[in-house]
């Protein structure tokens, strides 16, 4: 939403009126109450006919402070609202000081300082310490805007031919970049976009989202949380080239500037704010496999797959039953088709017995198709949204005739749940959530009459995965509950995990999926997945392997497509040879599995510190080098291993260290950065380098599961070493061992007593059974 045609002119059809200057400031019991009209009051006339702007700035936490501005107070304040500090957070009394540099509010790490200057505008953010400045907001950087411009002031007294809005522009420092704002698959660096935070099915290669997050991180140290639900539009540098505009429709404007001043204490502070992603089990690391969407399949097709998969040495951990495990027309009515599922509960059983998978998950939407027999059930008890004129909302988009579940009403929310409990009772152990972008927001009633359908668009997503993760977690036990869902809004990282949606069978997408990932985790999502092979589309067998290898060093892995299958023998007509999908595919399985010790004690500090497992953006964990902020091409896992796919055909691969030792995991050769390297790789491998001083553990060779002792028989390689090298252990049921330390003098490691049967020490990297990759990897 850009209010202006360039420096000089108001866009065409806007009235635009700005805080002039800060009139009065008032002391409240969080904080600081400005009074800023639209334009500098010079004498008593002056406060006539003129617009004025409350901003008012809270100090709920350390290294908090919010910033809200009004026009019109007598507003209504409709819900829904963002469940913010749910875990109470540590009280916080504020500290203003008046001086001749203005008047500070001070919230423990960060300050904001108003200017003192007479007829001035401008409120500064500063670490409190005076060390740094983030960014301020300054003359004209705050306003109100009418579209159409009222010609005559007399006009505003009926608003309902007239959109209201408020904006902030926050300035954007020399260098400045900015990251986040959800699952975007766009450019890394959102300077010089315009985005709109509004769910929607797009796809990937589209500048849509399914998961929009109204939080953004900066490479100077802060990150913004915008406080609403509804739509938001940022000019990113792209209305003012030197400013980030937020805005949005409506009375008032909250946000809450955060300060690190790492990113990673950024994000801790987030997570306070929206909430921790919870734990997910080890069982979910593993292997996912999928039916696909439209192929045919029955009980005799899941078998094949599985026991090909078994047969191939690759080890399933989660069958995915995807839409038509329901009949046709009748999604989601929570049956089993009974001519292709005859008995689901028996198969699902025979399944788990048999050892070929772990467990099952099935997909939903919140959608209630018109011809199934939840429709009829929701219908008559009012489960389903309304319009306003007392009529089911209902379209043939997707379903025909498909209803939408009222959330918002207690009843409909015990009914699905139930629902769900009756797959519970079949064996199902996990739910994909889809869908829950196109939530309707015109001729709308919802059954909580307190809320705004408008900010309810977003913000469902957020209920739809609540509601279902909170029953599996009655069901099953608080961490053990699992979703894979495509929607999202801030504070739905507290149900994982998420996936990236509908992708093409491209390396172009595949490079928009790690665009997706790598800015989402900065949002606060610890757990991530994707499409490999891509959704959409056929994938060569080339796209195939390096999607492979991509996808089985995220934090969860799933093959999945549209039309066709995912099952390795189907790409390349079943070739065996060690370059083969099959081989390719167990080979990667097998890796992240021998990381699991690893993988799920990584898993458990991202939760404690809310950030991202995998993807990790370089900048998360490399702040300081400037480069790390615009790598979009490769992340970390975890703390300690860096990853690079490969996009080309050829196998070539450019990717960045920075400083330090680096050593490459397959062949234990060490390059050190800064700097840019070029290599050559087989299906096999691809640049995975573990970062120096680095304390790995990896579970037995041969093992098959993400399941299994995760202190037993493990080889402990260590990189690099130096005073204070460290590494968790965590057991597969998810409870804490201990920590393993070297000593200052490079010799024993402490906390091997935790340690059981026969466990190996490598002091130079790990011991190589494969010899191959030292042929097989080109230093280019």
């Amino acid at each position: 939403m850009k209010f202006r045609d360039g420096m000089w002119m108001v866009a065409e059809g806007m009235r635009v009126e700005y805080a002039e200057e800060v009139y009065d400031i008032t002391e409240t019991e969080m904080g600081l109450s400005l009074l800023c009209p639209s334009k500098k009051i010079r004498s008593r006339g002056d406060t006539l006919n003129t617009s004025t702007l409350t901003i008012d700035l809270e100090a709920p936490h350390d290294g908090i402070i919010s910033v809200e501005t009004t026009h019109w107070a007598g507003a209504a304040r409709k819900g829904p609202h963002f469940d913010l500090f749910r875990e109470g957070g540590p009280k916080f009394d504020p500290k203003i000081v008046r001086g001749d540099k203005g008047t500070t509010l001070t919230s423990g790490s960060l300050s904001a300082t108003i200017n003192p200057d007479e007829h001035t505008f401008g409120i500064q953010f500063h670490s409190s310490d005076g060390s740094k400045v983030l960014t301020s907001l300054a003359s004209r950087s705050v306003g109100l805007a009418y579209n159409p411009a009222p010609s005559n002031p007399l006009q505003t007294g009926d608003m309902r031919d007239f959109k209201h809005y408020i904006f902030t522009q926050t300035n954007l420092g020399v260098g400045e970049t900015v990251h986040g704002l959800g699952e975007r698959f766009g450019s890394f660096n959102k300077v010089g976009q315009s985005i709109s935070l509004w769910n929607a099915d797009g796809g990937t290669s589209s500048d849509q989202a399914y998961k929009n997050v109204s939080f953004w991180l900066s490479n100077r140290g802060y990150g913004i949380f915008i406080d609403t639900p509804g739509r938001v539009e940022l000019e990113i540098g792209s209305e003012r080239c030197c400013r980030a505009q937020t805005s949005i429709e409506g009375q008032r404007l909250k946000w809450y500037i955060i300060y690190g001043p790492t990113p990673k204490e950024v994000l801790y502070r987030y997570s306070i704010l929206t909430g921790r992603p919870n734990k997910v089990p080890s069982w979910s690391y593993g292997l996912w496999l999928t039916t696909s969407f439209t192929t045919n399949y029955d009980e005799a097709t899941v078998n094949s797959f599985l026991e090909g998969m078994k047969e191939r040495d690759t080890q399933v951990d989660v069958f995915h039953y995807d839409c038509f495990w329901m009949k046709g027309f009748k999604w989601t009515d929570f049956v089993f088709d009974s001519e292709k599922f005859p008995d689901p509960k028996a198969q699902i059983a025979r399944l788990k017995s048999s050892g070929l998978v772990n467990k099952v998950c099935v997909w939903i939407n919140p959608y209630i198709a018109q011809h199934g027999g939840a429709f009829k059930v929701a219908a008559e008890k009012g489960y389903l949204l309304k319009r306003k004129n007392g009529d089911i909302w209902q379209w043939d988009l997707w379903q025909a005739g498909m209803g939408l579940v009222d959330f918002t009403n207690p009843e409909a929310v015990k009914w699905h749940t139930e629902c769900l409990d009756g797959l519970f009772d079949k064996g199902v152990d996990c739910i994909k959530t889809d869908f829950g972008e196109r939530i309707p927001t015109l001729d709308v009633e919802w059954f909580d009459k307190s809320v705004d359908a408008h900010n309810m668009h977003n913000y469902y997503a957020f209920l739809y995965n609540k509601i279902v993760y909170e029953a599996l977690q009655k069901r099953y036990g608080d961490e053990e509950a699992v979703l894979f869902a495509r929607s999202a809004c801030a504070g739905t990282q507290r149900f994982p995990l998420v996936w990236g949606g509908d992708c093409e069978s491209t390396p172009e997408a595949m490079a928009e999926s790690v665009r997706g990932g790598l800015g989402l985790g900065l949002c606060g999502y610890a757990f991530w997945s994707n499409d490999i092979g891509g959704f959409e589309g056929y994938p060569a067998p080339w796209i195939y392997k390096r999607w492979v290898a991509f996808g089985l060093l995220c934090s969860h892995s799933r093959l999945h497509g549209s039309s066709s299958y995912r099952v390795p023998w189907t790409i390349d007509n079943d070739n065996r040879s060690e370059e083969g999908c099959s081989r390719t595919l167990a080979k990667w399985t097998a890796l992240k599995t021998r990381l699991m010790p690893y993988l799920f004690a990584q898993g458990s500090k991202a939760v404690q510190l809310g950030i991202p497992l995998s993807l990790r953006a370089m900048c998360l964990e490399f702040p300081e080098d400037p480069t790390s902020w615009y790598l979009d091409r490769q992340f970390m896992v975890g703390d300690s291993l860096l990853a690079a796919p490969v996009f080309e055909e050829s196998g070539e691969v450019e990717f960045y260290l920075p400083k330090g030792k680096w050593t490459c995991f397959f062949t234990n050769r060490v390059r050190e950065g800064p700097g840019w390297f070029r290599e050559k790789h087989g299906f096999g491998s691809l640049p995975l380098y573990v970062r120096e001083n680095t304390l790995l553990v990896l579970g037995k060779p041969g093992i098959r599961g993400a399941v299994y002792d995760y202190a037993e028989d493990v080889e402990v390689c260590l990189y690099q070493i130096k005073e204070g090298a460290s590494a968790d252990l965590v057991g597969s049921d998810g409870k804490a061992l201990g920590t393993l330390r070297v000593a200052a003098d490079g010799g024993a490691i402490e906390g091997a007593e935790l340690f059981k049967g026969k466990w190996t020490r490598n002091d130079d990297g790990r011991k190589l059974e494969d010899e191959s990759y030292s042929q097989s990897i080109q230093w280019l």
